[in-house]
């Protein structure tokens, strides 16, 4: 069975509930639980396990220091998934930064909304990095004090390779391969994927269908998430399937 909203959202509400109605927090739960389809809240929290979201398990396989890339054709949603690793990364307690030059604060708070991102415990956790201009410069910067294990996904990938006042792509992304490992953060870049991909050859696009404009080791990621109508697939380099 499918939740209406995120197990984090249920939470807030049955906490809510348990204030409101002067009953304990495990009974608030349940009750929360039946009005998804459960009998009790141990019952979704399995059901839930069990059929974690994408955003959820991208961010299990997240660890300090990685660096990974997040791709897909426009309208596939890949934005929409980085923000929901950022929320899923802020309520469960860990640091959180989304770096664009693509949308305004008022964009960006309208689809964290719809995310169930709004809320002070996110609001606290995850920092917004609006800029016309993004470079890794501008990245180490902006996180030079972040914490350990802080996720950062950076909206996207390409636009970092057009200004030529700017260090080549490959070296702005070895520059925060170092940074990551140093800081031990884990930085997800959205990427485009090129137009001649067929998804009547392959059913989603991996490494070779990355747009790039310049020469750029893909071998400098650890991972690559590709989406596409809806399937998630995960790949290595080496295009080894890893999820």
């Amino acid at each position: 069975m499918r939740l209406k909203a995120p197990v984090y959202r249920l939470k807030r509400q049955a906490r809510l509930l348990s204030r409101k109605s002067g009953i304990p927090l495990h009974k608030a739960l349940d009750e929360i639980a039946a009005t998804m389809g459960y009998r009790s809240w141990s019952q979704l929290a399995n059901s839930e396990r069990s059929n974690e979201r994408p955003a959820a398990r991208i961010l299990a396989s997240l660890k300090p220091g990685t660096l990974v890339t997040l791709a897909a054709r426009p309208g596939h949603g890949k934005t929409m998934l980085g923000l929901e690793i950022l929320v899923e990364a802020a309520m469960r307690g860990r640091s959180a930064g989304f770096v664009s030059s693509e949308f305004s604060l008022f964009e960006i708070r309208k689809k964290m909304s719809s995310l169930g991102g709004e809320t002070s415990e996110s609001e606290d956790r995850l920092r917004l990095c609006l800029s016309d201009r993004i470079a890794a410069d501008y990245v180490v910067e902006q996180f030079s004090n972040a914490i350990s294990g802080t996720v950062v996904v950076i909206d996207f990938l390409q636009v970092m390779d057009q200004h030529r006042s700017d260090p080549p792509l490959g070296d702005q992304i070895r520059q925060l391969k170092l940074f990551a490992s140093s800081k031990q953060l884990s930085i997800v870049f959205l990427s485009q994927i090129h137009r001649s991909f067929n998804s009547q050859e392959r059913s989603v696009p991996d490494f070779r269908d990355m747009r790039k404009t310049n020469p750029l080791d893909l071998r400098l990621f650890d991972v690559g998430y590709f989406l596409h109508d809806g399937v998630l697939q995960a790949r290595t380099f080496s295009e080894r399937p890893v999820l």
